[in-house]
């Protein structure tokens, strides 16, 4: 039985990476359709206002912490969680391992181009590596019967074992439950903007800002207009959610 943290109404896996890594390899061999999920306080904070998303996290089979505020916020309510384990930084681990393990490897989504460079990056530094398939599609995509079939058409021929999803969040969740079972892949995980990180279409937070639980700030002097909304209105109610919960466990 996994070491849980709740945060917020929200079941997190308490384990290293290490420990992440290896229930990878344990859904590969399983072959059960599965997702993985990174929470930051953007996910916590959604979750608390959208079902389904809700709904969708509780039948994750991974739950892993994507963000230093959630390390803060464990710490003060007393269950610490052990590591923080980013989604960009799992892409790379599973690449890696993936090569040394045989694992099929798809790439979906993120802005045009970024998948297809994230591909000849990964090729270059995992001469190994099995990457089956790599596709970007357009805005509306899921509301496409077309595109929908030709995606379904993709996968059913590359026979996955992981598909990476770049389509941000809740979409790329919500796309896993939609076709989950149709697809029948192992392991899905999105990753949100990794392939633009990958690529170098955007770049990332320095490292100490991102140890520092600053990557939000980072990110929201590149994109203002984009993420303005994210982080300076949706996101600081996240503190004061803490701050209850750790009363009323009282």
């Amino acid at each position: 039985m996994r070491d849980k943290v709740v945060l917020l109404g929200v079941e997190i896996d308490n384990v290293m990476k290490d420990e992440a890594l290896a229930i990878f390899d344990e859904i590969i061999k399983s072959r059960v359709p599965s997702l993985v999920v990174t929470p930051n306080v953007d996910h916590i904070m959604n979750i608390q206002k959208d079902a389904e998303f809700r709904e969708i996290y509780k039948k994750a089979s991974l739950v892993l912490t994507d963000g230093v505020p959630l390390m803060w916020a464990s710490r003060f309510l007393g269950t610490p969680i052990k590591e923080k384990i980013a989604g960009s930084d799992v892409f790379h681990d599973i690449c890696r391992v993936g090569a040394k393990k045989g694992y099929r490897i798809f790439l979906m989504g993120g802005r045009e181009g970024a998948a297809e460079r994230t591909v000849e990056i990964m090729r270059e530094r995992h001469p190994s590596i099995q990457i089956v398939g790599h596709y970007s599609p357009p805005v509306g995509f899921e509301d496409d019967e077309r595109e929908m079939k030709k995606i379904e058409n993709m996968l059913a021929a590359a026979k996955p074992d992981v598909l990476f999803l770049g389509l941000g969040s809740p979409k790329q969740e919500k796309f896993y439950t939609m076709y989950s079972v149709r697809f029948g892949i192992p392991v899905t995980m999105g990753i949100g903007i990794t392939f633009e990180y990958v690529s170098g279409m955007v770049k990332r937070a320095p490292v100490w800002m991102q140890k520092a639980g600053l990557e939000w700030l980072y990110r929201l002097i590149k994109e203002p207009k984009r993420l303005w909304k994210r982080y300076l209105i949706n996101d600081p109610g996240f503190f004061w959610l803490v701050l209850k919960q750790k009363i009323f466990a009282k």
